[in-house]
């Protein structure tokens, strides 16, 4: 194993971009394969593919490139940046952005299975939930990404200003968030669930 992780670390220092991007392809390829394999549409049943869907409880929902879900995928990368600040400083920023995209990727897997679906239906806002489309997925990653660049180039008030005014509006707008869907996906709680549809 060693010698594994020593000649991806010459391999990188070699040709960081080139590696960064082959490990990065490599693990959307294999999230894009698994969402297949799991039954999942490549694209919307409608048979259209849509910028933005805006009904965040709607049957298109997790179905297009973007929706009011790809809020909290953005803070995913926020959130992935500063966990490996902290856990791996001295390693190399093409890795740890590999690394990040692997969780992300990791996390969009096991939501896509029937254990996670049912539990998401648990929720009032998920009731029609199904999955998500392999675009959808995808861009979530991407999304991810971006994320991940915009803690990277940024102090850390700012990133914490961003997850706090990203996670309030979206309770504003939606009822929803990356705080809420984390809770309801563990505990689901008929109180939230009754204030999230205007109970």
């Amino acid at each position: 194993m060693a010698t594994i992780d020593n000649r991806l670390l010459a391999a990188y220092r070699q040709r960081p971009i080139a590696v960064t991007a082959l490990c990065v392809l490599v693990i959307l390829a294999i999230q894009a394969f698994f969402l297949k394999f799991m039954g999942q549409t490549t694209i919307c049943d409608c048979g259209t593919v849509k910028l933005w869907y805006s009904n965040p409880s709607g049957p298109e929902t997790s179905q297009h490139i973007g929706d009011w879900y790809t809020y909290s995928h953005f803070l995913h990368g926020l959130l992935f940046y500063s966990l490996l600040w902290l856990l791996a400083p001295r390693m190399p920023i093409g890795l740890r952005l590999a690394l990040a995209v692997g969780l992300e990727a990791a996390w969009e897997m096991a939501e896509n299975t029937p254990m996670v679906i049912d539990r998401y239906r648990e929720s009032a806002l998920a009731q029609g939930y199904y999955g998500d489309s392999v675009i959808n997925s995808l861009s979530d990653t991407l999304t991810t990404i971006v994320g991940f660049f915009v803690a990277r180039v940024s102090p850390v008030w700012l990133s914490i200003t961003l997850v706090v005014a990203t996670e309030i509006f979206m309770a504003v707008m939606i009822r929803d968030n990356l705080t809420l869907n984390i809770l309801q996906l563990i505990y689901p709680s008929k109180a939230i669930s009754n204030w999230q549809v205007g109970g």
